[in-house]
């Protein structure tokens, strides 16, 4: 163990993956509460536009992403909201767009990007101190927003209609969750990757529902499954010589699966 902290690509990796996990594993509890996980996977892929047009452009790829992901998750709810089209309609279309424009970046780049790779399916080579400080502010700021809104966040997913009829701003509560959502995405994405992050807004909070009832059990749950796969993972990762997110996942969905079984043998022992 020391002598991984002797490496600062790995001292940044666990600071990163330490200050992701409440992160992630709150707004899991939220996702998987409001059955959002499919939505998770267009927030996620639609960042892969947003980081290929930075690319093209020279500027700040996380930059570029948060503005496609925080459009497309936006862009879900309000088509979702309207009732013509369901929201798994409103994913498909965006995931599609955001993809394709994410091909036509590239292809208009005058160079191949390689770092495109670490953004697809983690890096852990790649962060830095300024990710860190972004991971750091942004990561800060979706925990107290939704400190600050939780009781409203909670109502509305447990039930949005009687919500409405009591007077809550459903729709903005809605826009602002996908807000927060997208802001998970866009500062996990060079840990885990775009491809996999949206497990990491699942699995979390599918495990504390295996074990417990009460949601701010749930929360602490989910908290302790993700810190454990994700610094679990980085250790199993330099160590099997493994591929950062994927093994991280990989870890989780065991984690997962131990406690689905659990669940199911105690549910069995009661009856």
């Amino acid at each position: 163990m020391i002598e991984i902290l002797n490496l600062e690509f790995m001292r940044n990796a666990f600071m990163a993956g330490i200050m992701l996990s409440p992160v992630l594993a709150v707004v899991s509890f939220f996702v998987v509460l409001r059955r959002f996980s499919f939505i998770g996977v267009g927030v996620a892929h639609s960042a892969f536009g947003g980081v290929a047009l930075g690319s093209l452009l020279g500027i700040s790829p996380t930059l570029t992403a948060l503005g496609f992901s925080v459009a497309v998750a936006n862009g879900i709810s309000y088509i979702g909201r309207q009732g013509k089209l369901s929201t798994d309609t409103a994913i498909g279309i965006f995931f599609a767009l955001a993809m394709a424009l994410g091909v036509i970046f590239i292809g208009m780049s005058d160079q191949y990007n390689v770092d495109l790779f670490g953004y697809l399916f983690g890096n852990i080579l790649a962060i830095t101190n300024q990710d860190l400080i972004t991971i750091a502010v942004l990561g800060g700021m979706v925990l107290v927003s939704i400190f600050l809104f939780f009781k409203e966040l909670l109502f509305v997913a447990f039930d949005s209609e009687v919500a409405s009829v009591s007077g809550m701003p459903v729709a903005f509560l809605d826009h602002f969750f996908m807000t927060l959502l997208a802001l998970s995405v866009v500062i996990s994405i060079k840990i885990v990757g775009i491809v996999l992050v949206s497990s990491l807004l699942v699995i979390p909070g599918a495990t504390a529902f295996q074990i417990t009832n009460r949601y701010i059990s749930m929360i602490v749950v989910s908290i302790a499954v993700s810190l454990a796969a994700t610094i679990g993972g980085l250790l199993i990762s330099y160590y099997a010589d493994l591929a950062s997110g994927a093994t991280i996942v990989i870890l989780a969905s065991i984690i997962f699966f131990i406690a689905f079984t659990v669940g199911r043998f105690r549910k069995g022992r009661k009856i």
